[in-house]
């Protein structure tokens, strides 16, 4: 018999937090993230990680010990497919849970689980990139041939939307001209 898990259960009966899980995880496949308690998302995290992992194997009898807990066919269809073969070469560590603070009505602590490439591959994601992506340049020290010059550059291959990279390669091409046109006059 397994051990029971410490504390108050979810529901009433143990078939009613089987039932709240199962519903909180295919919820968690289907959307990639999930607001709830803090409790069940504790609660449901191994169980996730349970289920991806058995959808990473991939075999048959991997699918039917997973439709035993999730009973929609679309969202199992889905782990399979999507979500086993993103993290196939992840050994572990699928979820994320962060905090979000106390509920409005009851005051219960409320967290965001989510699956953790979900964030990568969403669209508001890569918008949000984007946008983001003129701020995050770093600068790169490059010396000139003179000697102690020290000028920061943004790196292209930080930079990942296709315009903005043309207009840093510009701003480079004309950096890199008034350091050759400095060299010349130091020169003389």
């Amino acid at each position: 018999m397994p051990t029971p898990t410490k504390g108050a259960r979810l529901g009433g009966s143990p078939a009613h937090e089987k039932l709240i899980l199962s519903n909180l995880a295919t919820s968690l496949f289907e959307h990639g993230a999930i607001t709830t308690t803090a409790a069940k998302a504790k609660r449901l995290q191994p169980l996730a990680e349970q289920l991806i992992t058995k959808a990473k194997r991939g075999d048959l009898a991997s699918r039917r010990q997973v439709m035993k807990r999730i009973k929609d066919k679309s969202v199992v269809h889905v782990l399979f497919t999507e979500i086993g073969e993103r993290y196939a070469d992840r050994p572990g560590g699928y979820t994320r849970i962060t905090k979000l603070g106390p509920r409005k009505g009851d005051n219960a602590p409320l967290v965001k689980i989510e699956l953790v490439e979900a964030l990568a591959d969403s669209p508001k994601a890569k918008k949000a990139t984007a946008k983001k992506a003129p701020a995050k340049k770093t600068a790169a020290k490059t010396e000139d041939k003179v000697g102690d010059k020290v000028e920061d550059e943004p790196k292209v291959e930080d930079v990942q939307d296709e315009k903005v990279q043309d207009v840093v390669a510009d701003v480079q091409d004309e950096k890199v001209q008034d350091v050759v046109e400095d060299t010349k006059t130091e020169d003389k």
